[in-house]
């Protein structure tokens, strides 16, 4: 009897965790299909009286958004597949090989998690003004690689001192050489740590503001969340219509993580034993 209590006990928690984490999306879906009357009205919570899907047309139709969309989505591709090469060969580096000053370079590394993005926001704009990358696509590509990449070598370089060093003597004893034993054996057994440092990168990359709003001068090259920030008028603003840029800049994020959540539970359950 009691064993049954304290398993109807932890489903209620679980249900009461479950409902807290989904309530902001169900939020965020009511409100894009709501006008201003509504959304500063008494039914600020419920379910629209009036369903506003000429939202979503308007914000896909009356605006670049699509533009924003696919330049998004450029940049977050580019910065996951050239950071996480990247961050695979370093950690690989750090935590594999025997080579002078490696837990100097790792402390760099780590000293870049450190550093926030405010304080390298003006010797960032004045350099890459200066060598004529300001505006342009690699005025915000350098950036957001060079900021994964810290993240990404932390994540990679526990998960790679925890594979057997039996498995790459096994690999030279039969000829394998360095590049083929890294793409070829490691790089296999480290994807679920690939895809975790993936998906913080893609989800930085995604959301950022900042940096995209102060590099990026010219409407070609704006990124999603600088086009939805451009709904706000500066004497009204459709909130009904930004609701709806949003969700649509929601929808990739939630794709990606269920394409990549049994990845990111295998290297949590990993990490666990191995620990």
């Amino acid at each position: 009897m009691k064993k049954r209590v304290g398993t109807i006990i932890k489903y209620i928690a679980l249900i009461v965790v479950a409902v807290i984490q989904i309530f902001p999306l169900y939020w965020l879906i009511t409100f894009s299909l709501k006008s201003n009357v509504e959304i500063f009205g008494d039914n600020v919570i419920g379910l629209p009286q009036h369903w506003r899907f000429e939202n979503y047309t308007e914000a896909l139709t009356k605006s670049s958004l699509i533009r924003y969309f696919f330049n998004s989505v450029f940049y977050s591709a580019v910065t996951v597949l050239v950071a996480g090469l990247l961050s695979a060969m370093a950690a690989y580096a750090i935590a594999r090989m025997y080579w002078k000053k490696r837990n100097t370079v790792f402390t760099i590394f780590s000293v870049g998690i450190m550093i926030p993005a405010q304080a390298a926001l003006l010797p960032l704009f004045q350099l890459l003004d200066k060598i004529g990358l300001k505006g342009g696509y690699l005025g915000l590509l350098i950036p957001y690689i060079a900021g994964a990449i810290p993240m990404s070598v932390m994540i990679l370089t526990g998960f790679y001192k925890g594979i057997p060093k039996e498995i790459e003597e096994a690999a030279c004893i039969d000829g394998c050489g360095l590049w083929r034993c890294f793409f070829s054996i490691i790089t296999p057994i480290v994807k679920p740590a690939l895809a975790t440092a993936s998906i913080f990168t893609f989800l930085g990359t995604w959301n950022e503001l900042m940096l995209a709003n102060t590099f990026v001068d010219k409407d070609v090259y704006r990124t999603l969340p600088v086009g939805i920030m451009s709904f706000a008028g500066q004497y009204s603003t459709d909130w009904g219509l930004i609701g709806a840029g949003m969700v649509i800049a929601t929808l990739p994020t939630i794709l990606i993580y269920f394409l990549l959540s049994n990845q990111v539970q295998e290297s949590l359950v990993a990490g666990a034993v191995k620990g």
